[in-house]
């Protein structure tokens, strides 16, 4: 499939593709990939169509008679296989980072070290099961749970970017560039308008509760490290979820 005649927009959410996702997408120019820090408003994008095909493997397993447990475990694999896992890869590093060095220099380092740490462990620990459990609860639901998490967890990460600087001269936080505000209020009104369609009105309140997460944790990362790494934006992907889970399991069970 040729790429370089595409519209800018279905550009981008390619981009947004090859970024986040593990998908087998069509190959983009290499000139394209300047776009990177326009494309980020397509992040939702990229978690509805990851959430679509990671939840409908979780209910076909249901549909199988496979116990919500077990399916909600089958939706987490198919999505850290999806994403390469990229995300929990970002949080690991965070907690090992922020708490295991006494100086940002330090800090650093520790987060591009590839060894997992014992607050990475326990965070992957503590995180990945509250959101399995909360999909354990949810996925009788259906997709539209799924969907919302997965586009506002997404949503929120371009105003991270647009808001930080880079802490570091290197990385794939620092490759993609910093997106205008314009662009990252673009994909925060994407992402509430996915999950509006999916789940009403309490999409507000997802969203809300999300950018409390995402602040607090910018707020975290700017006294820790000076700015934002990628590792941060993983953080603020995982974090939020978990807190986007919570809403939607008051308001829908």
């Amino acid at each position: 499939m040729k790429t370089d005649r595409l519209p800018i927009w279905l550009m981008d959410v390619l981009l947004a593709g090859t970024l986040l996702s593990r998908l087998p997408l069509p190959r983009v120019p290499e000139d394209s990939f300047a776009r990177m820090a326009k494309a980020v408003w397509a992040y939702p994008i990229v978690g509805t169509v990851l959430a679509v095909i990671a939840g409908s493997f979780a209910l076909l397993l249901l549909g199988l008679g496979v116990p919500a447990p077990f399916a909600a475990g089958g939706l987490l694999a198919a999505l850290m296989l999806l994403t390469g896992a990229m995300h929990e890869d970002g949080l690991a590093d965070s907690a090992d980072g922020f708490w295991g060095g006494y100086e940002a220099a330090r800090r650093l380092e520790i987060m591009k070290d590839s060894h997992l740490g014992t607050y990475g462990l326990l965070a992957l620990l503590m995180v990945t099961g509250l959101r399995w459990s909360a999909y354990a609860l949810l996925l009788p639901l259906g997709l539209a749970p799924v969907i919302a998490a997965a586009s506002l967890s997404r949503g929120v990460m371009p105003g991270v970017m647009a808001t930080l600087p880079h802490a570091r001269e290197t990385g794939l936080s620092r490759s993609v560039g910093r997106p205008e505000t314009t662009t990252a209020i673009w994909g925060l009104g994407l992402s509430l308008a996915i999950a509006g369609i999916c789940v009403g009105a309490v999409a507000v309140l997802c969203l809300i509760v999300a950018l409390g997460v995402a602040l607090a944790l910018g707020a975290l990362a700017k006294a820790k490290i000076a700015g934002q790494t990628g590792d941060v934006l993983g953080t603020t992907q995982q974090l939020s979820e978990v807190a986007i889970l919570a809403v939607l399991l008051v308001h829908l069970t």
